[in-house]
């Protein structure tokens, strides 16, 4: 059946048409630069299923293989594949350490019904401290499929192996990429890969290989392997009509039963300039589970990608200094000068610029642009800054990748506190326009919005400014002269606002204390009245006695009344008798323009 069309990362396209529900073969890694690649591994089959006896005895749970790199050939990444026959084992020993998998496949047979499995793991460490020397993979544990009443000995498809795929870097290899597909796919009928977005420009050592399983030497119905078109072969190892069969191009065995570790030189299937390449797999009998594909072609492409590494905004402003960071990594060739970046702000073009210099492979530039956010874009918008834009959404350079130029982030633009205007706070003058006040309340009376702070109260606007010296007693704050400003520091996550508020005094009325009593004794010795002196700084004090004859006057120039008569009759400069007198006090004050009158009571 045909199985729907996917497009993968990176321009890769993969057609799969197969009679077994398995994983499709996928992209899993690309690697661009001076890379290379090799195989290693071995099969636990003693000999090809397809002709032997029984099964119970044909399969064992170990097997080696021998790593040879030169001392110029640096591993990069190693991937262990093993595979057989079953629902899996999926731990397993490499050289005594335990691996578990990874990632696992699995592919059951239309036909038969019955499992079939494949483990991954990355053993890039351990190959890595290892080096070259002998691998030996043990421990798998597939016998409950070698009993005849499993199916697979009577269908002769129970086999049993693993493989590894060794990437490797070297100063003197040319400019590769080379891809690694994965899953567990199945045969026959046929695999179409088609490769798109190539920059071949050159072919000498173009390479495929492949990781299979389950091939049978002795089946070999239209049993091909094609690039382009052409059907490969590599005879006497590999013939052209009997792909997989129990073979390693790496070693030149002819005895890897059941399984494949083929590598095939493919540059006369392709030519300089080709922008893509076809690769076909057939099998009209043989039952061939295709684990991974390797491909090796001479392709110079740059790969851009970017990064904003900051936003420098100001408190209050719609713009932006954007710096960021253009890469030009996993690639083949220099990115050129003059490759055009642009800035969006929720899709809304808002900047552009370009590169300065030539990106050489793996190399980086830093650049920054100052953009306007306009004013139709709310605060909180996504910024996307994309390589290889020309404003309209187009590109002018070809890339390894198309769709990995882009980083988008989310902004928030700063803008300062708003805040709720404070009324003046009024309280009594206590003299000389001195005051004692509770302003504690404006702390939350200001806030405009909950999600803002309230920092403190300041006497001064550089105080406040700094955010030092706040005032410590809001709730009894002593103003010795008013008007006094109060400052207000309030603050988001990273703007600040100042705001400031009036401290008031007014004139209350006086409170007359209608009792005198002259004995020296500390209390009412004078006819005191609280909130008079230094506030109606103009009073003007009558007393009378009991027959409105007026006997004192006073202002805030004068002591307070002891019961001495300074007008009228005064007899020996002696205190008044003691009795009841009558007082009228004049504030001169606009607010009190009737004067307060009341009787008092005088004893000596």
């Amino acid at each position: 059946m045909t199985l729907n069309i996917r497009l993968l990362f990176l321009g890769v396209i993969l057609l799969f048409f197969c009679p077994t529900f398995g994983q499709n073969v996928a992209l899993f890694n690309q690697y661009n630069g001076k890379f290379d690649f090799t195989f290693i591994g071995n099969t636990m089959n003693l000999g090809e299923n397809n002709i032997t006896v029984g099964c119970e005895d044909i399969l064992v749970t170990s097997s080696s293989a021998t790593l040879n790199l030169n001392s110029n050939q640096i591993i990069q990444n190693a991937y262990l594949y093993w595979a057989g026959s079953g629902s899996g084992d999926f731990n397993v020993q490499l050289n005594s350490v335990s691996i578990t998998a990874q990632r696992t496949f699995s592919n059951i047979s239309i036909s038969s019904g019955l499992p079939y499995f494949s483990a991954f793991a990355d053993v890039t460490s351990q190959i890595i401290s290892t080096g070259n020397g002998t691998y030996t993979l043990s421990d798998l544990d597939i016998s409950q499929t070698l009993i005849n009443e499993s199916g697979y000995c009577d269908n002769r498809t129970n086999f049993a192996g693993w493989a590894m795929i060794i990437i490797y870097k070297g100063d003197s290899l040319p400019l590769n990429q080379i891809n690694i597909y994965d899953g567990l796919e199945s045969i026959p009928n046929a695999i179409t890969i088609n490769l798109s977005s190539l920059n071949v420009i050159d072919t000498t050592n173009a390479q495929i290989g492949f990781i299979a399983w389950e091939g049978d030497s002795n089946l070999s119905v239209n049993e091909t392997l094609s690039v382009n078109g052409t059907i490969l072969s590599n005879p006497p190892l590999n013939p052209a009509n009997n792909a997989f069969n129990g073979t390693n191009s790496i070693t030149g065995s002819t005895t890897l039963y059941n399984m494949d570790l083929d590598i095939y030189n493919i540059q006369n299937n392709i030519s300089v300039g080709d922008t893509s390449a076809q690769i076909k797999l057939t099998s009209g009998r043989d039952v061939v589970f295709i684990n991974a594909v390797v491909t090796k072609l001479n392709s110079q492409l740059p790969d851009a990608s970017i990064v904003v590494n900051s936003n420098i905004q100001t408190c209050g402003s719609r713009k932006i200094n954007i710096n960021y960071t253009v890469f030009n990594s996993n690639c083949t060739s220099a990115l050129p000068l003059g490759t055009p970046i642009a800035i969006y702000a929720n899709g809304q073009l808002v900047g552009q610029n370009q590169t300065i210099t030539n990106i050489p492979i793996n190399g980086t530039e830093n650049g920054q642009l100052l953009i306007t956010i306009p004013d139709g874009i709310p605060n909180d918008f996504t910024l996307t800054i994309v390589i290889d834009d020309n404003g309209n959404g187009n590109g002018i350079v070809q890339e390894i990748l198309e769709n990995n130029n882009q980083f988008s982030s989310s902004i928030s633009l700063w803008f300062t506190p708003s805040f709720n205007i404070l009324d003046t706070k009024l309280t009594c003058n206590k003299g000389i326009t001195k005051g004692f006040f509770n302003f504690s309340d404006y702390s939350t009376t200001v806030l405009n919005n909950p999600n803002d702070t309230f920092i403190g109260f300041y006497e001064t606007i550089e105080d406040a400014t700094s955010a030092s010296n706040a005032i410590n007693n809001p709730t009894d704050y002593t103003a010795n002269t008013t008007p006094k400003e109060i400052f207000i520091r309030i603050e988001n996550q990273h703007c600040y606002a100042l705001t400031s508020f009036l401290l008031q005094t007014k004139n209350c009325p006086p409170t007359i204390y209608n009792y005198v009593s002259d004995n020296n004794d500390g209390a009412n010795d004078t006819f005191f009245i609280d909130g008079l002196r230094d506030v109606f700084t103009k009073f003007e004090l009558e007393i009378y006695n009991r027959w409105g004859k007026l006997i004192w006057t006073g202002n805030n120039n004068s002591p307070d009344w002891d019961g001495f008569a300074t007008k009228g009759l005064r007899i020996d400069n002696s205190n008044v008798p003691e009795g009841t007198y009558y007082y009228i006090l004049n504030l001169n004050d606009d607010d009190y323009p009737e004067p307060f009158t009341g009787w008092l009571y005088y004893r000596k």
